[in-house]
């Protein structure tokens, strides 16, 4: 299967404009299958997580490095779905061979990013456990004028809702022009700036959605491996 133009949810708004290349799908996989992913990471061993400020994380494939990422196995768990995205040609014919799994409570977040070019410009998210809010802004944007918050927030371009079980990718410009966080809240409240909207559950504008513990799954081709660390000294 591959991943079409017309036919995989392209991401269309009545309200905002958003380039190409951003791609939803609801109900990705199932509720059998968000549970034995979130059962898996949970029954991971302790030192497969690192622990940051504001979250916690798994990475599994390897740890890509600029000088090339020394390659693992994926545990099957994780490979089928990696397997599942190449088949659709999400990443130019390659085959997925990195998974990063990020936990974020109620509450937590990341700033705006970019992936960054040891990455195929492709990002795949699964989402599981529940919604967010996932902004996207341009490199450039600005921060709420007059805004008395000594750490005001940048201003999203728009917003994409995550629900559970859904799929996410960003492609191409989208990946490579844009930044992308989630904000520190523990709600989100639903505005016309949420671009895959009419592709949701029913919602109505100004409703507020409590968030719980999130768990997403960002499928990613690293294209520089390496054999052993030797290669990164």
């Amino acid at each position: 299967m591959s991943l079409d133009m017309n036919d995989s949810f392209k991401v269309v708004s009545d309200y905002i404009s958003i380039p190409e290349n951003i791609y939803y799908v609801k109900n990705f996989i199932d509720a059998n299958e968000e549970r034995c992913l979130i059962d898996n990471v949970l029954s991971s061993p302790k030192p497969k997580w690192t622990v940051l400020s504001n979250r916690r994380l798994q990475n599994w494939g390897g740890l890509p490095h600029p000088k090339g990422m020394v390659r693992q196995q994926l545990p099957q768990w994780l490979e089928k779905y990696a397997l599942k995205l190449s088949q659709m040609n999400a990443f130019g014919g390659n085959t997925a061979n990195h998974v990063l799994i990020n936990e974020y409570a109620s509450g937590q977040g990341i700033m705006p990013h970019e992936d960054g070019p040891l990455f195929y410009p492709t990002v795949a998210t699964i989402n599981t456990g529940s919604h967010t809010l996932l902004d996207f802004y341009t490199k450039n944007s600005q921060t709420v004028e007059g805004d008395a918050d000594p750490n005001p927030q940048r201003i999203p371009v728009f917003s994409i809702l995550l629900e559970p079980r859904s799929l996410v990718i960003s492609q191409r410009d989208a990946y490579e022009s844009y930044l992308h966080g989630i904000r520190e809240v523990k709600s989100d409240v639903i505005t016309d700036r949420i671009a895959n909207l009419y592709l949701c559950d029913s919602h109505v504008i100004g409703e507020e959605l409590e968030r719980s513990t999130r768990f997403s799954f960002t499928i990613r081709f690293v294209p520089k491996v390496v054999k052993n660390l030797l290669f990164l000294k």
